[in-house]
């Protein structure tokens, strides 16, 4: 069965920084574009990051280009999402997904499997 799961999300202050994995079991992660996502209630979910699986090229949403860092480990099958600079406009329920195919766009309809999403938040 194909499964991702998010963990690393919680409670942190503006300015914070926050690393969120992406553990994957049932096929092989770095075969496939790997992207997050985030929601809000009452929000469209929205493209964050992706990553390539052959290069490992890198993709972002302006919202968080020079702050947010998307990186893979081969051998752990982990995607992982490193947050820096955090505000509270940040505060989401994050998603990793997995995309149709290894070419990388932040849209929804190009991923099709996700995990459960870990919650995010940035308050003082």
């Amino acid at each position: 069965q194909v499964q991702l799961v998010e963990s690393g999300g919680g409670l942190v202050q503006p300015g914070g920084s926050l690393r969120l994995s992406c553990a994957a079991s049932g096929f092989i992660l770095h075969y496939y574009a790997v992207g997050w996502f985030r929601e809000a209630p009452g929000k469209e979910r929205e493209g964050v990051s992706c990553i390539s699986p052959s290069n490992g090229a890198t993709y972002y949403a302006d919202s968080v280009k020079d702050r947010f860092t998307i990186s893979r480990d081969n051998a752990k099958n982990t995607v992982y999402l490193q947050m820096n600079s955090l505000k509270p406009e940040d505060t989401n329920v994050y998603y990793c997904a997995v995309a149709r195919s290894g070419v990388c766009f932040l849209l929804k309809r190009a991923f099709s499997s996700w995990g459960q999403g870990t919650q995010v938040t940035v308050s003082s």
